[in-house]
């Protein structure tokens, strides 16, 4: 693919080394993207040394952090042209606690959706105008298979945040389509991150693949859709999770 040379690009969440938005924003790079990363801490500037790379800090749970995201990568690389919204899930610093639905307290919900799905709405909202204007975008929304297909018991705050995202694509498909934007969103199943679990790294063996994938898997799939390449792609949902949702019975 030749379809993100030179287009400016912003990853949210890449903070981790081992991570979906690191290996995204580094095969962006290597595809001749101009990128910016972001991530709640510090350790974003480590990563950005890594990848010869533009970093910000921003809670993008905050419109102001983030108007603020916006117009410094306008002011040091150009009109945002990739958006891909992988911030979620954890946050340094706050914990994600699981509760039945009946036991969610307003504020645990109310976290839930601001980190899953407040994140991707804010910086959506944020590079549209000058994407509509420009005649051109490209918005990835990394949601999962948790929400949009398949859930766990006492996940209901992060399942419906995931399954929102969803939504949140397709309205931004349908709206400004014909304004030369795409958004798409990816659903990843079990990846070998750095933050999974010794139990979602067995769950993974129960895949039809037999093994969970990799952040590079993933990434290759949102840098796809980033792609002048996928221009008829839009309001689509891209499972990646090595067929774990077709099979009936996990064992």
């Amino acid at each position: 693919m030749t379809g993100v040379i030179g287009r400016v690009a912003v990853v949210t969440g890449a903070g981790s080394a081992g991570g979906i938005g690191f290996a995204i924003a580094r095969n962006l790079v290597a595809g001749g993207a101009r990128v910016c990363i972001t991530a709640t801490t510090a350790r974003i500037h480590d990563r950005a040394a890594d990848l010869g790379c533009m970093s910000h800090i921003a809670d993008l749970t905050d419109p102001d952090q983030v108007a603020a995201l916006i117009a410094a990568v306008e002011a040091k690389l150009g009109p945002v042209e990739i958006l891909i919204n992988n911030a979620g899930m954890v946050q340094s610093g706050k914990a994600a606690d699981e509760s039945l639905v009946a036991d969610i307290s307003d504020a645990e919900w109310a976290h839930h959706l601001a980190l899953n799905l407040n994140t991707a709405f804010h910086c959506c909202r944020a590079v549209l105008p000058g994407m509509a204007a420009r005649g051109h975008g490209r918005i990835v929304n990394m949601a999962s298979v948790t929400g949009p297909m398949v859930t766990f018991a006492g996940t209901a705050g992060y399942s419906t945040a995931k399954a929102g995202m969803v939504g949140l694509t397709r309205s931004i498909a349908l709206e400004y389509g014909a304004r030369g934007i795409t958004c798409n969103a990816v659903l990843p199943g079990w990846i070998a991150s750095e933050s999974q679990t010794e139990l979602e790294a067995k769950a993974g063996l129960s895949t039809p693949l037999g093994r969970s994938g990799t952040p590079d898997e993933v990434a290759t799939c949102a840098v796809f859709l980033s792609s002048d390449e996928a221009s008829y792609v839009t309001g689509s949902m891209l499972v990646v999770d090595g067929g774990n949702t077709v099979q009936d019975m996990k064992l």
